[in-house]
């Protein structure tokens, strides 16, 4: 069993105050940082940015390997206590925090220490460079980072916050009524649902070569842009969708825009829905790279943290800001529909994470150019995968 190592730290300046987290996952064979993570939370307290370092640690470590063992490290005795079941949780703002936290690993799987501060430097360099990002406006990057990390490490994009790991409560033959389009849980109140749209077809999609966010960026082809049509039909009729966000490239913004005209609304470019950059594989196909590279793929094939050829993004990396990514977007559009137009990669992410599916499970996912999947996100932090790899509208 793979054994990881998790450092959190959260703090506040002024409890309540301007707030941040940062978080380290290491392996614990090697002491070799595998992942970072830090955000700025805003104003909040000190105890509640502690439990979100926390829990950015564990679901960082749950992308990496959710089958592993994890021992966390933290200076704050409250939440130690707390998690090892010392101490019970009473405050109403940390009590669905600690849920959260015990969800992500099997409570026999995880272990807790306390350390002083002076050895939690590294994690707490981080949620200071949270929170002095948040003051100057912009968000946390790793690119920037000064806190520490080992010789070679990967670093680690930007922080999950609330990946869901546990199952729907809801059983197999529950029949409560839905709402129109995709479904809601009366009880629960109406979910943030992300309609998740891969782009159209481009030139390089029919040979099935890499093609990221590192290559040679192409626009969609004809049979593309007449699928975008047939989705933005589709989804026309459906008339549930309240807003368009798309990844930066340029295949998906023409996809969206088609979408987005039909539907008499914007397109927001979001940044975090980007492929994953496959290094030099891009504009390869998956032959030409096992020639080319067999052991570099090989790596890849078998370690989520490793990275394609020529410093590519690994799929642990591209997970965590999936997972960030998810997260704002949840907070932003609670109760509403809005359609994601996005990539293979973050498509079968989002859906992975909903279902606490191990990374293995990318590989045994197909998912057609201009299909449709949905993922619904309710109050309690649960997830509802409610369609996959759709295509119905292009027949």
């Amino acid at each position: 069993m793979r054994e990881f190592i998790v450092e959190a730290d959260g703090g506040s300046r002024g409890n309540p105050g301007p707030a941040g987290y940062g978080a380290v996952v290491r392996d614990a064979a090697t002491g070799a940082t595998l992942l970072e993570a830090a955000e700025y939370l805003g104003v909040t307290t000190n105890n509640v940015a502690e439990y979100r370092g926390l829990l950015a640690g564990l679901h960082a470590a749950h992308t990496l390997d959710p089958a592993a063992a994890v021992h966390v490290r933290m200076d704050s005795r409250l939440v130690v206590e707390q998690m090892s079941g010392r101490w019970q949780v009473k405050h109403p703002a940390m009590k669905p925090l600690a849920l959260e936290a015990r969800g992500v690993f099997p409570p026999d799987r995880v272990t807790y220490e306390w350390i002083p501060r002076a050895e939690n430097k590294h994690a707490d360099r981080l949620a200071n460079e949270a929170m002095d990002a948040g003051a100057r406006g912009e968000r946390w990057s790793a690119k920037g980072s000064t806190a520490e990390p080992e010789a070679g490490a990967p670093g680690a994009g930007e922080p999950p916050l609330d990946a869901p790991g546990r199952q729907d409560p809801r059983g197999p033959g529950d029949q409560r009524p839905t709402a129109r389009g995709w479904s809601a849980a009366p009880d629960l109140g109406a979910p943030a649902t992300l309609v998740l749209l891969r782009h159209g077809e481009t030139p390089l999609t029919p040979q099935k070569r890499f093609s990221g966010s590192g290559g040679t960026n192409p626009p969609l082809s004809e049979i593309g842009r007449e699928q975008a049509h047939r989705v933005a039909e589709a989804l026309a009729k459906r008339g549930t969708v309240q807003a368009v966000l798309a990844s930066p490239l340029t295949r998906t913004r023409e996809t969206a825009e088609i979408v987005a005209a039909r539907l008499n609304l914007d397109v927001v470019v979001e940044e975090g829905l980007r492929e994953t950059d496959f290094g030099s594989w891009e504009g390869l196909t998956f032959g030409e790279v096992r020639d080319r590279y067999p052991d570099d793929l090989n790596a890849w094939l078998a370690d989520p943290a490793a990275r394609p050829t020529g410093g590519g993004e690994s799929f642990a990396e591209t997970a965590v800001r999936i997972a960030a990514t998810k997260d704002e977007l949840v907070t932003a559009h609670a109760g509403r529909t809005v359609l994601l137009v996005t990539h293979v990669t973050p498509i079968k992410t989002f859906v992975r994470l909903a279902l606490g599916a191990p990374p293995e499970s990318l590989f045994r996912m197909e998912l057609s150019a201009a299909s449709l999947s949905a993922v619904a996100y309710y109050a309690d932090g649960n997830a509802s995968v409610r369609l996959f790899n759709d295509t119905s509208h292009l027949r």
